[in-house]
C-alpha cells in the first residue's frame, strides 16, 4: 500500500505558537493549494495550542498531520490523518535518535500505530532552535548527507527522509545528494522557502518541500507562490 506523501509536492507547516498574518484565517490557510498541513513547532508547544489549530482546520478538505515535539503535546483527534515523529539521525545524543522514542511509546493509551510514522531528520542549520534542541551536528558534507539518507532508508527502514535547514535556505547540492542516495523513501526538504523560485529549485531535488515560517511572516499569498513553484518542478 502506498503512503499518501508519495503523491505530495508541498506541505505547509503551521506553528501553533505563532500568529497568522493580519486578518488571515485558517480557512485561507487551507485554501493555499498545499497537499497537507503539518501542525507542530519546536518551542513552547502545548496540547491546547495544537488542538486549537487542528479544530480550526478540521472542517476543510486538507489532510492534517501532527508533528509533536514531545509526548505531552500529542492530541488524540479523529481529524488527524496521522502523526509524524522525528528522529534526528545527525544528533550527537542518542536521546534524539531513539531515547525520546522510548518515552513516546509510554504515553497514556499508547500510540495509534496505524497512524504513526517517523521522519528521519538530517538537521543542517546550526543556528536553528531545532539544531540546538536536538544537539545536531550540522557540519555535514554532501557525501555525509547522502550517507545519512542511505542509512535511514536501508538500515532503519525509514520511509521519509527530511533534510531540514529550518530558518535558512539550504544547499541544493546537499539536497540533491540525499535524493540520489535514496531508492524508495520520500525526500522532504524544509528551510528558507520564501518564493516561487526557491520552491521550484528545491522541489527539483526533493520530492516534497515544506514551508513554515513564510506563512506566519508573509501570509497565504506568498505560500501560494511556493505551492505553484513546487508543483511546476515536478
Amino acid at each position: 500500500m502506498s503512503n499518501p506523501w508519495e503523491d505530495w509536492d508541498h506541505i505547509l507547516k503551521v506553528d501553533p505558537d505563532k500568529d497568522l498574518v493580519g486578518d488571515e484565517t485558517f480557512e485561507d490557510v487551507c485554501e493555499t493549494g498545499t497537499d497537507a498541513l503539518e501542525i507542530g513547532g519546536t518551542l513552547d508547544m502545548t496540547a491546547d495550542k495544537m488542538q486549537r489549530v487542528i479544530d480550526a482546520c478540521a472542517k476543510y478538505d486538507v489532510p492534517i498531520y501532527q508533528e509533536p515535539s514531545n509526548p505531552a503535546v500529542v492530541v488524540d483527534d479523529p481529524a488527524l490523518e496521522g502523526y509524524l515523529i522525528p528522529t534526528v539521525f545527525n544528533s550527537e545524543s542518542p536521546f534524539w535518535i531513539v531515547g525520546a522514542h522510548k518515552e513516546w511509546v509510554r504515553i497514556e493509551n499508547g500510540l495509534d500505530w496505524d497512524r504513526t510514522h517517523t521522519e528521519a531528520y538530517i538537521v543542517m542549520n546550526p543556528d536553528a532552535s531545532v539544531a540546538e534542541y536536538t544537539e545536531a551536528d550540522c557540519d555535514q558534507s554532501a557525501e555525509d548527507v547522502a550517507s545519512f539518507a542511505r542509512v535511514a532508508e536501508k538500515m532503519f527502514g525509514q520511509e521519509i527522509v527530511y533534510v531540514e535547514y529550518s530558518g535558512t535556505y539550504g544547499d541544493p547540492e546537499k539536497v540533491a545528494a540525499a535524493d540520489e542516495a535514496l531508492d524508495d523513501a520520500t525526500l522532504f526538504y524544509g528551510g528558507g522557502i520564501h518564493d516561487y523560485d526557491a520552491a521550484h529549485e528545491m522541489a527539483s531535488h526533493a520530492d516534497v518541500v515544506v514551508v513554515g515560517d513564510l506563512l506566519h511572516e508573509e501570509g497565504v499569498d506568498a505560500v501560494r507562490e511556493t505551492v505553484r513553484g513546487a508543483k511546476d518542478a515536478q
